[in-house]
């Protein structure tokens, strides 16, 4: 295990990793939208969307691992 203090950095960072990941996600909706109104083909688009959201979940999964850890810590 690892200090409590590097464990709350890891814990910054990961929600700082997050919050980008859900600006992306949201920045990709958006984007995906604009291209449908304007007759774009979005399949690209949506296997780059498919794939933040595959990276957003990891986010979590990391997030809740060291919030686990931090919360055995006496």
């Amino acid at each position: 295990m690892m200090d409590p203090e590097m464990e709350r950095q890891h814990l910054a960072e990961a929600e700082r990793d997050i919050a980008e990941g859900e600006r992306r996600i949201t920045n990709q909706l958006c984007l995906i939208e604009q291209m449908r109104r304007d007759g774009h083909d979005v399949t690209e688009a949506e296997k780059l969307l498919d794939l933040l959201r595959k990276t957003l979940d990891a986010w979590y999964g990391h997030r809740d691992a060291i919030l686990q850890n931090l919360e055995r810590r006496p």
